[in-house]
């Protein structure tokens, strides 16, 4: 009995791999190191905190590269590499990078962002900080319990970030629209994690799948619930009709980079946790949520692009609450491969993960060229764009570059491959219909996305007045090119620099992200 028992303590003795687990801990000691310093340093050197996370996002990313070499598992309960509760993969590590990279170009943003807007520094990054270590953790997570905690990381921090300028009523409302929906969608996911655990007896993503396709006749219904309150919980994470209602006044309240920031990583977190638990956890169940997640892609996609049709109507017209509705357009495009695996196989993720990738660059670049516009107009509306291409003509061509990109039209070729793949996804499953709903949706999305890049390179309405556009700057002796150059933060201009070198690079070979993706994911 001794021995036994001494045999059953060993067994439950975990060995740790740091670096497995280097990515999202880097992040989440770094938020740490910047609340602790933010209690000693003077408020004239609070800027420091903005590098230091900007450094520590950076190591995060690198932490990425030594864990290509191969799968790397931790927590595990047995020896047995498919009952672990953390797993670097190649799924994971795509995602890890997407998100690490994403909350790096984010940060950049808000070093000009926070000092300028006078937010609380050290509060900000740290929440920017815990964000980031939550969505790292979250692709990695093989059991729900560190999938649900993953989730929370990651949305926590987040609504706060939403309404951290304080006294501003748009924020504040921002910040409880989105903290009811990550409430309401908590308590689903919670309720339909506790159904499937009382139906399979376990957590792990692996042995509730195979339990799932043994479970008794009696607990059928509580599996199937379960599944369900799951599926509509993560529905809620992104964005997916009828739970996008949050979206736009979320976006328009919250401070630039974060609506860039929720527009991707907040994305990504949602798509990831539907992946894990649909085609890991789920597959017994795919004649389920395979039908159902193909409609939500097509009510997604159709909300979206026609809200952001209406919004582009007219020019006065927020450009953020247009971005905010083609994220939603853009969702129901990433949820057609998850449908398309419960028809064919699981490689259909890939589609998913390369578009994306894709999105990631080139949305995060159109909001850093709609913070570089919002300097000098902070209404962010369509209309403040119009002339762009005379006062700063990279910063046009790069946001034009964006729009045709998201609208997958040459030169954004990346765009253009991506859609590809995720249309061709949907015929290899034999849905057809949301192939064709799709095909629609994409030309819809064209004219909203054209619209908007024929007005940065129309004459600036000073002109058309009879007023020079270059008055003031030549009374100081100054081009106004030159004078609306200087005015451009560093961080800012790298940022736009550094996702318009993505886009062009992937572009000019799209095969190199499609091999990436196409991996074989799990």
């Amino acid at each position: 009995m001794t021995a036994t028992a001494a045999a059953t303590a060993t067994s439950l003795v975990q060995t740790v791999d740091w670096l497995a687990i280097a990515p999202p801990t880097v992040a989440a000691v770094v938020g740490l190191l910047v609340l602790v310093a933010d209690l000693f340093l003077p408020e004239n050197r609070k800027s420091v905190l903005g590098w230091v996370s900007v450094a520590g996002l950076a190591a995060a990313v690198l932490a990425l590269v030594p864990l290509r070499a191969g799968d790397r598992s931790t927590f595990c309960l047995t020896s047995d590499a498919n009952v672990c509760s953390y797993t670097a993969d190649h799924f994971a590590l795509s995602i890890q990078f997407l998100v690490l990279g994403g909350a790096l170009l984010t940060a950049m943003l808000s070093l000009t962002a926070v000092r300028e807007a006078k937010l609380p520094a050290g509060e900000y990054w740290f929440l920017l900080l815990s964000s980031a270590a939550g969505a790292a953790l979250l692709p990695a997570s093989r059991d729900l319990a560190t999938l649900v905690v993953a989730l929370e990381v990651a949305s926590l921090p987040a609504f706060a970030l939403v309404g951290l300028r304080r006294g501003d009523r748009l924020s504040s409302e921002a910040a409880l629209k989105f903290f009811l929906s990550s409430v309401a969608a908590t308590a689903v996911t919670l309720m339909g994690v506790s159904f499937v655990y009382a139906a399979t007896g376990t957590l792990h993503l692996t042995e509730v799948a195979d339990r799932l396709f043994d479970v008794p006749e009696r607990l059928d219904t509580l599996a199937m619930a379960g599944v369900a309150l799951t599926l509509v919980g993560f529905a809620f994470k992104t964005a997916a009709v009828p739970f996008h209602f949050w979206v736009p006044d979320t976006y328009v309240g919250a401070p630039l980079p974060i609506a860039g920031y929720l527009s991707v990583i907040g994305k990504a977190v949602g798509f990831t946790g539907l992946v894990l638990v649909t085609v890991i956890a789920f597959p017994a169940y795919a004649d389920v949520w395979g039908p159902v997640v193909a409609v939500l892609a097509a009510l997604t996609m159709t909300a979206g692009n026609v809200a952001a049709l209406r919004q582009s109507a007219t020019r006065a017209n927020s450009a953020v609450r247009l971005l905010a509705w083609s994220s939603v357009g853009q969702a129901g495009y990433l949820l057609v491969p998850i449908a398309a695996a419960a028809y064919t196989d699981r490689d259909q993720i890939g589609a998913t993960v390369a578009y994306a990738l894709m999105y990631a660059a080139v949305n995060l670049g159109a909001f850093a060229v709609a913070a570089l516009v919002a300097r000098t107009h902070p209404q962010h509306r369509i209309s403040d764009y119009r002339g762009l291409y005379a006062t700063n003509p990279l910063a046009a061509l790069a946001m034009g570059f964006f729009l045709l990109c998201l609208a997958g039209l040459p030169p954004g070729i990346i765009g253009l491959f991506a859609k590809v793949i995720v249309f061709r996804s949907a015929v290899e499953a034999g849905l057809g219909w949301l192939a064709v709903v799709m095909a629609v949706n994409v030309v819809i999305a064209l004219y909203y996305y054209l619209k908007w890049t024929a007005v940065l390179f129309r004459a600036p309405e000073a002109a058309e007045a009879g007023v020079e556009a270059g008055v003031e700057a030549a009374a100081q002796g100054e081009p106004v090119t030159a004078a609306a150059r200087h005015r451009v933060p560093a961080p800012i201009t790298l940022a736009i620099a550094l996702t318009a070198a993505v886009g062009i690079v992937a572009s000019g070979a799209p095969q190199l992200v499609l091999r990436f993706a196409s991996t074989t994911l799990f």
